[in-house]
């Protein structure tokens, strides 16, 4: 049988992919000028930047604007729960990143009049919040809730908690998530490839009375998150289904 043979990128990837993993290319480590690998595994430009996004693709490699190509340190992995937990419900691991909020009073438009169940021009204020493990950002998410909800002011760790102390008791939390590239503005906030995919979770939070209290878009890079969701069945239930 005839294999087929790799690609210049493939190979130059599977080389560079090959000294991470034997530790010749140390995390935080900056890789050699773009130039200096592509004279090294004579390659053009394009070809070398071909290898490297593959590579970033798969979370080895970060490329900073204006610093050049850096081996990425590890990332510990976060577990989205779903499925009844309550909205930004955070596990050990989550707590223990650093989040940066920022918020923004707007007036509701586009998608969000639909997202929220609201008329145009409601108002509505936004959390944008990154959080970080060290100095790399770790995910992201978009927090929408209408105008007289929102808190005074808030923190990155306490907003969880605000948001659950002034929204009214919830009647259902519905859960979209899919498989998606992410758009250039998410690549530029994480700091990932264009083709590295991503979790995408939207979650709209309704109150007993029919009202959206809180809708967020939730964007987890594939090589540090997970989604769980589980269904508890009732011992009634059951009986039921029986």
């Amino acid at each position: 049988m005839i294999r087929p043979v790799p690609s210049r990128r493939h190979a130059i990837a599977d080389d560079l992919r090959h000294q991470i993993a034997t530790g010749r290319l140390k995390a935080g480590e900056r890789l050699p000028s773009e130039a200096q690998l592509a004279a090294r595994y004579t390659v053009s430009t394009p070809t070398l930047r071909n290898a490297l996004a593959l590579l970033q693709g798969e979370g080895l490699v970060e490329k900073i604007h204006g610093s050049g190509n850096f081996v990425r340190h590890p990332l510990r992995r976060i577990t989205y729960v779903g499925g009844g937990c309550p909205p930004g419900a955070q596990t050990p691991t989550e707590e223990a990143l650093h989040t940066t909020v920022r918020t923004t009073h707007l007036r509701a438009h586009g998608h969000l009049t639909a997202l929220l169940k609201v008329s145009p021009r409601s108002p509505l204020t936004e959390f944008l919040c990154l959080s970080h493990e060290g100095k790399s950002p770790h995910s992201l998410a978009r927090i929408y809730i209408p105008r007289d909800l929102a808190p005074a002011d808030i923190s990155g760790s306490a907003l969880t908690a605000r948001l659950a102390e002034l929204r009214p008791p919830l009647a259902e939390v519905e859960e979209k998530a899919s498989a998606r590239l992410p758009t250039a503005d998410e690549a530029t906030f994480l700091r990932i490839s264009s083709t590295l995919a991503v979790l995408s979770i939207t979650r709209v939070a309704t109150d007993t009375t029919g009202r959206v209290v809180e809708a967020a878009l939730l964007v987890l890079p594939s090589d540090r998150a997970d989604a769980v969701f589980t269904t508890r069945h009732t011992t009634e239930a059951r009986r039921t289904e029986g």
